[in-house]
């Protein structure tokens, strides 16, 4: 049994890769790291911006375009990429539809997530048009369409769910916006129900970012402060008794008694960004039952070489419940919720940046194979 295998077995944690690059998915790399463990895929631009750039394998693609605008091309490689990831998942997906059929688990697993231009983070009509769109294109049951936790992308998570159509909701910074979450994939669910949907079919996650909390709370604190590296997990294990507190709660139980899957927690961003840092300090410390955890290369790979989950803040509420009581530590002088709002708009203008990078990166790619 690998690490990875371990992670899911043994503690309950689906691991995701944040990657998708298209060598991958044709040189069986992707395939490779499924037999490993890995147990979903997620993307973003900034993501799609490093492939495009530093492999040739969409040049093809774009010589063959339908169209000329960057934009249509983009979303065209995109989807093709990630209708290809579905398929190479849909094993996994398969495995975990039955599990849940079964009673053994309360969610289905092998999802591929889609991105909706994140340059509609702040207007809900289009994004909704986005997602079905997207989900359309892709048509696999095994696509999550990406949609960030905005106030404006919080009713467009609502009536997309309602539509039956499954939902990764991203970036996700404070315990408040998290509450606002649950909330709205209940009323989804609810929406769906009375749409005459078929909710066993309909999965969520919320993606909660890890690691940029600590690098902005860590600028705020003295130097000497033994709150240095531990607020950002600190609220992991917040967030993880929100969910569990709200997961049973009257609406959610009947939902789930008539066939919902959860909404599972998603551990985002869970690369080290201090190098002083523990290199799996947002992985084997954040290890829990009905939770994911998407890592980048790097750490997926020292994840599966010398991952120790039996060092988990999750194993048990006692020692969740410890953690999150950091959070009451912090002095007066940080105020951890201008910090989450801070890195929420700072999170949704890096991806409209990276956005805009893909965009003038196809441009290129166009005139080149032009």
């Amino acid at each position: 049994m690998t690490k990875l295998q371990e992670l899911f077995h043994d503690y309950g944690q689906s691991p995701w890769i944040d990657n998708i690059r298209r060598d991958w998915l044709t040189d069986g790399t992707l395939e490779g790291l499924v037999a490993q463990g890995v147990r979903g895929v997620t993307s973003n631009p900034a993501i799609f911006a490093k492939a495009l750039v530093s492999t040739s394998a969409y040049d093809e693609a774009v010589r063959n375009r339908l169209s000329d605008d960057p934009e249509e091309v983009f979303e065209a490689l995109a989807v093709e990429d990630v209708t290809r990831a579905c398929d190479l998942l849909a094993g996994v997906y398969q495995e975990s539809k039955l599990e849940f059929e079964d009673g053994e688990t309360r969610y289905r697993d092998g999802f591929v997530s889609l991105e909706v231009s994140p340059r509609l983070a702040h207007d809900t009509l289009a994004t909704i048009d986005a997602a079905k769109r997207l989900h359309a294109a892709v048509n696999r049951e095994n696509v999550m369409i990406k949609v960030p936790a905005t106030l404006a992308g919080l009713p467009a998570i609502t009536q997309l769910l309602g539509l039956g159509i499954s939902i990764n909701v991203t970036l996700i910074f404070s315990l408040e916006r998290y509450g606002q979450v649950l909330t709205a994939w209940r009323e989804g669910l609810e929406l769906a129900r009375k749409n005459g949907e078929d909710i066993s079919t309909i999965a969520s996650v919320a993606s909660f970012f890890v690691s940029r909390v600590d690098a902005s709370v860590d600028l705020l604190l003295d130097t000497e402060s033994p709150l240095i590296g531990k607020i950002a997990n600190a609220q992991v294990c917040a967030a993880y008794e929100l969910y569990a507190q709200r997961i049973n709660e009257p609406k959610a139980r009947e939902l789930i008694n008539a066939g919902a899957q959860v909404q599972r927690p998603l551990w985002a961003s869970t690369s080290t960004k201090n190098p002083a840092f523990d290199p799996l300090l947002y992985v084997d410390f954040i290890a829990g039952l009905e939770t994911v955890n998407t890592m980048p290369d790097a750490t997926l790979t020292l994840a599966n070489s010398s991952g120790d989950f039996s060092r988990s803040l999750l194993r048990d509420t006692e020692s969740c419940h410890a953690a999150a009581q950091l959070l009451l530590d912090l002095p007066s002088t940080v105020e951890l919720s201008k910090v989450t709002d801070n890195l929420e708009e700072v999170g949704v203008k890096a991806f409209i940046d990276s956005y805009g990078e893909i965009l003038e990166t196809v441009s290129a790619k166009i005139t080149e194979t032009a």
